[in-house]
C-alpha cells in the first residue's frame, strides 16, 4: 500500500489491532479483578499515587495505563463528572486522551529513554500544575529498560509525588523492575487471555467487518496468540488477507501458520503406537511435503501427549479443541498408563531438541520418531521385572519331601505395545495368597498407609473417587463414582502388593457402596455443624445477635468425654 493518499481517497486502512483497542474498561478483555480493584479505588478515592502493569506482551498494559489515565481526567459530557471507572469517551480530555494529543498526559517510551537526564526533566517538570486536566499523568512502557541512575532519581519523586501527578509504568519483565521502585507503586499483573476467550473475542471481531471464519481457525489463530490478543488481532489480519474471498478457513490458517493438520498429528500417532513404522515415516514425510516444519510436527505430538496426560489426571481438556479431538484423547487417556505416557513425553522432548539443532531437520525427526516406534515393541519395564521375579520363583529348588521337576525354560518376555491392553472392568486383578501378612484394619486405614507411602495421588482417587463395597484383606471390591482409566484395577494390585507383601485381588464393580471417604468426612463435619448449631448456648446467641454466623469451631475433647 503507498504512503500517500490523493484527496479523494477514503479513509487509510488500520490494522486490527489497532482499530480494536479498548477505549472502555467493559472491551478490555480477561482482566475482570484489575478493573474491579480500580472502580472500588475510584469510588472511594483511595488512589495511588503510581501503577506497575505488568504482563506478556499484547494483553494490554499501555492499553489499560490510556484507560486509567482517561478514568482520572474525565469530566463527563456537561464538563461536571468526576474520575470515574467508565470514562464517558466524549468529553476533550477522553477525545485528546485516545488520540494521544493530551498536553498532560505524556506517553515515554523507556527503551529510547533510558538515561539519568530523561527522568530529570520529568522531576523538573512535576512541580508544575497541570494545564487543563484534573491530574498529570506520565505513562513510561517499557520501564524496565531504565538505567540504575535513572531509577534513583525518580525514587523520590516517585515516593512523594504532588497531589496533581501519577505515574503509570508498563513492563513485560518486571523482574527486571528494582524493588525499591515495586514497593512504591500499586501492582496489577494482567493475565494471558485463555484460548476460549480469544477465539470468541476474534469471532465477534470477524462478525464486525464481514468476515466468515471457521471456528476451527479462530481456534488455531486463539493457539498461536499464546494468550495476547494483540498478536492474536495481528494473525487474524494476515488471515483476512491470506484468504479467498470474505472466508477465513482453518486450512488456510494451518498452512499460513505453518503449522500441522492436527487430525494428521493424532493419526501419526496412532501409527506410533501401533509400531508401524513405515506409516510414520509415510505420514511424517506427508506433512513436510505440505510445508509443515518437522519440529512443529513433534511440537504438536507433544502437546497431544500433554493433553493426553491432563485428560488422564484431571479429566478435562481444552475448550478450544474440536469435539473430535476432545473425544480421542479421552479414548487415549483410559487406555494409556502413565508410564508410557511419561516415556512418551521423555522421548519426543529430546527428539524435538535433536532436530532443532541438527543440519538435516526431517531426517533427525524421522530418526526420533523411528525411535518412538521401536521403543513401543519394548516390554514395559514393570512387566519385565515381574517376569524376571516369576522366573526366579519357578528356579527355586523344591521343598524337601516333593519330587523334583525339571523347570521348564523361561519364555522371553512378550513384545506389548506402548498402549496397554485395557482390563475388562469386573474382572478381578491379583492372585489372592493364603499365608497370613498383617493388613490394615480398614479401608480408611488402608488410604491412610498408601499415602504416607508417598502415593499421594492414588490415595486422592481412593479417598475421593470410589466407595467401598467390601473390604476383606486381601480382597477388595470398590465402585467406581467418577470415570477410572481401565488397568486401574491391575495398578492398585500392583502397588498395593509392593507396600504390603501379599497379592490381592482388586475388582471394580456396581452394586451397593459406601460412600467415599470423602463424603464420610463431608457429612461428619456437617453434623458436627448442625450439632453446635443445635447447642442452647449457641441458639441463645444467634437470637440475642441475629446477624451473628458460625465461622469456625473447635470442639473441646474434655468437654466432649
Amino acid at each position: 500500500m503507498s504512503d500517500s493518499h490523493p484527496a479523494s481517497s477514503p479513509t487509510p486502512y488500520r490494522v486490527l489491532a489497532r482499530k480494536y483497542r479498548p477505549q472502555r474498561f467493559s472491551e478490555l478483555i480477561g482482566q475482570d479483578a484489575m478493573v474491579t480493584t480500580l472502580g472500588n479505588a475510584i469510588k472511594r478515592d483511595r488512589l495511588a499515587h503510581a501503577f506497575l502493569l505488568t504482563g506478556v506482551r499484547g494483553v494490554g498494559k499501555t492499553s489499560t495505563a490510556r484507560l486509567i489515565a482517561k478514568a482520572l481526567n474525565c469530566v463527563g459530557p456537561d464538563g461536571q463528572g468526576g474520575p470515574t471507572i467508565d470514562p464517558c469517551g466524549q468529553c476533550e480530555p477522553c477525545r485528546a486522551i485516545a488520540e494521544g494529543r493530551h498536553i498532560d498526559v505524556i506517553e515515554m517510551d523507556a527503551a529510547s529513554h533510558t538515561g539519568v537526564d530523561d527522568i530529570r526533566e520529568i522531576i523538573e517538570a512535576v512541580r508544575y500544575a497541570a494545564v487543563s486536566a484534573r491530574y498529570k499523568v506520565y505513562i513510561i512502557d517499557e520501564v524496565h529498560m531504565l538505567s540504575k541512575s535513572a531509577f534513583n532519581a525518580l525514587l523520590k519523586t516517585l515516593e512523594e509525588p504532588p497531589p496533581h501527578v501519577k505515574f503509570l509504568f508498563a513492563t513485560t519483565e518486571v523482574q527486571k523492575v528494582p524493588v525499591t521502585v515495586l514497593s512504591r507503586c500499586q501492582r496489577f499483573d494482567l493475565k494471558r487471555i485463555p484460548s476460549d476467550r480469544l477465539a470468541r473475542h476474534f469471532s465477534e471481531i470477524a462478525d464486525h467487518e464481514a468476515i466468515e471464519a471457521e471456528p476451527e481457525a479462530l481456534a488455531l489463530i486463539a493457539r498461536a496468540a499464546e494468550g495476547s490478543v494483540r498478536d492474536g488481532l495481528s494473525i487474524l489480519d494476515q488471515a483476512i488477507a491470506h484468504a479467498e474471498g470474505n472466508r477465513v478457513a482453518a486450512a488456510q490458517v494451518r498452512d499460513m501458520l505453518g503449522l500441522s493438520d492436527r487430525g494428521a498429528v493424532r493419526v501419526l500417532l496412532q501409527h506410533i503406537l501401533a509400531g508401524e513404522a513405515s506409516a510414520v515415516l509415510a505420514g511424517l514425510r506427508a506433512q513436510y511435503d505440505l510445508g509443515t516444519e518437522p519440529a512443529a510436527v513433534l511440537r504438536e505430538l507433544l502437546e497431544t501427549v500433554h493433553g493426553i496426560t491432563r485428560a488422564k489426571i484431571a479429566h478435562e481438556s481444552d475448550p478450544a479443541m474440536s469435539v473430535e479431538e476432545r473425544e480421542a484423547l479421552n479414548d487415549w487417556a483410559s487406555r494409556l498408563g502413565f508410564g508410557p505416557l511419561h516415556r512418551l513425553w521423555q522421548m519426543l522432548l529430546k527428539g524435538l531438541a535433536e532436530v532443532q539443532t541438527a543440519p538435516l531437520p526431517i531426517e533427525a525427526a524421522e530418526m526420533a520418531l523411528l525411535r518412538l516406534v521401536y521403543a513401543s515393541s519394548l516390554p514395559d519395564p514393570g512387566d519385565l521385572v515381574r517376569k524376571l521375579s516369576e522366573t526366579a520363583d519357578s528356579d527355586a529348588p523344591a521343598p524337601s519331601g516333593q519330587a523334583h521337576t525339571e523347570p521348564s525354560r523361561a519364555e522371553p518376555p512378550r513384545a506389548e505395545p506402548v498402549a496397554a491392553r485395557p482390563q475388562p472392568v469386573e474382572q478381578p486383578v491379583g492372585q489372592a495368597v493364603t499365608e497370613t501378612f498383617n493388613p490394615p484394619a480398614d479401608f480408611a486405614a488402608l488410604v491412610s498407609l498408601i499415602d504416607g507411602k508417598g502415593e499421594h495421588i492414588l490415595a486422592h482417587r481412593l479417598h475421593d473417587d470410589v466407595g467401598l463395597v467390601s473390604y476383606a484383606p486381601p480382597e477388595l471390591k470398590l465402585k467406581p463414582l467418577a470415570a477410572m482409566p481401565a488397568d486401574f484395577p491391575r495398578d492398585l494390585a500392583g502397588r498395593l502388593k509392593t507396600l504390603t507383601g501379599a497379592s490381592w485381588l482388586v475388582s471394580l464393580g456396581d452394586g451397593e457402596a459406601a460412600p467415599s471417604l470423602r463424603q464420610q468426612a463431608e457429612q461428619a463435619e456437617q453434623r458436627a455443624r448442625e450439632s453446635i448449631l443445635s447447642h442452647p448456648d449457641v441458639q441463645a446467641a444467634i437470637e440475642a445477635f441475629p446477624q451473628a454466623e458460625l465461622i469456625d469451631y473447635r470442639l473441646d475433647e474434655a468437654a466432649e468425654g
